[in-house]
């Protein structure tokens, strides 16, 4: 492999940035990878604990299950604009659950008046693909039967990449999908090349983390060929899908994802915009309330969601 440049990330990357980083790193170091599964979801489950920031006024939240997946739904108190949004929370496919993107699912609901539903789907590596892609499924056709009015698919990382998985198979068995908004999500970009070779040492994801977490819930014959890809880039048609929104992070291993999925989509005819934000790291959710970046572009999350749970575009992606 070809050596690449690096990024100079004390320029790139501001203050602010830089203290949620090292915030983050106190909780979950660099090598948790490299500790045991049940290790890592202690400490991940620590560090979701440090950075809960409590409801909004007038959310509140219910436990219960859709197509047998244990779910959490997030209301407005007195109702909001309609629709529903299912989450799927990041995570790597190893890490996280219901607790782990707790409040930022209460601030999507706050902030576009839409019911939030996240699915708490099975993990990897006890669980291979594609049992999380079924688990999403399930989910959202539960969802979509309980729920009238427009339903947005939306996710982080692992869970961008499972939301558009889930779209990928709507398109023939159902059900009606009205839009996805893809956050810094894994896609399945070629590794060997562009942001994956410029960001291997990102902060927050490394290129050998991206790897581990791929390895986990894959297992043999997987693949493109399957029913169900691994991962949305691997699918040959892409035809069809809701309208897309996706938002990378710049020093992110991801970061050419974002870009190469709206052009596979608008090439096939439909609607897509990909925006890098530029100084962001993987995992900037968490960086909203510290970060003016983090917010800018959480807010930015928030009116796409609002937008295409009404049928419209958000005004910041137009072009």
């Amino acid at each position: 492999m070809t050596e690449t440049p690096r990024p100079h990330y004390t320029t790139l990357i501001d203050a602010e940035t830089w203290a949620f980083i090292r915030e983050t790193e106190r909780w979950y170091p660099p090598e948790t990878a490299s500790f045991s599964i049940d290790r890592q979801r202690r400490v991940y489950d620590d560090m979701c604990r440090a950075f809960h920031r409590g409801y909004p006024p007038g959310v509140t939240a219910q436990d219960k299950p859709f197509g047998g997946v244990p779910c959490r739904v997030y209301e407005l108190a007195g109702g909001g604009i309609g629709g529903t949004v299912l989450y799927l929370h990041g995570g790597s496919f190893v890490v996280g659950g219901l607790h782990s993107h707790d409040d930022v699912c209460a601030e999507i609901c706050a902030a576009t008046g839409v019911r939030v539903v996240v699915a708490d789907y099975r993990l990897a590596p006890e669980h291979r693909h594609p049992a999380h892609v079924e688990d999403a499924l399930a989910a959202t056709r539960a969802v979509a039967d309980a729920f009238s009015g427009p339903l947005v698919l939306a996710g982080d990382s692992a869970g961008g990449c499972l939301a558009a998985l889930v779209a990928h198979v709507a398109r023939s068995a159902g059900p009606a999908i009205a839009g996805q908004v893809l956050i810094y999500p894994d896609l399945g970009g070629d590794v060997d090349r562009g942001s994956y070779l410029l960001h291997a040492e990102a902060p927050m994801l490394t290129r050998d983390d991206v790897l581990y977490c791929r390895r986990a819930r894959h297992v043999d014959g997987t693949g493109p060929s399957d029913a169900i890809p691994t991962l949305p880039l691997e699918d040959r048609d892409f035809s069809g899908l809701p309208p897309t929104i996706i938002l990378s992070a710049q020093c992110d291993p991801f970061a050419d994802d974002a870009p190469a999925y709206a052009a596979a989509i608008a090439a096939a005819g439909g609607k897509a915009h990909a925006r890098v934000e530029d100084g962001l790291v993987h995992g900037y959710l968490r960086a909203r309330h510290a970060s003016t970046r983090a917010r800018d572009s959480f807010a930015r999350i928030t009116t796409a969601i609002a937008a295409l749970a009404c049928g419209g575009w958000p005004d910041w992606a137009r072009s």
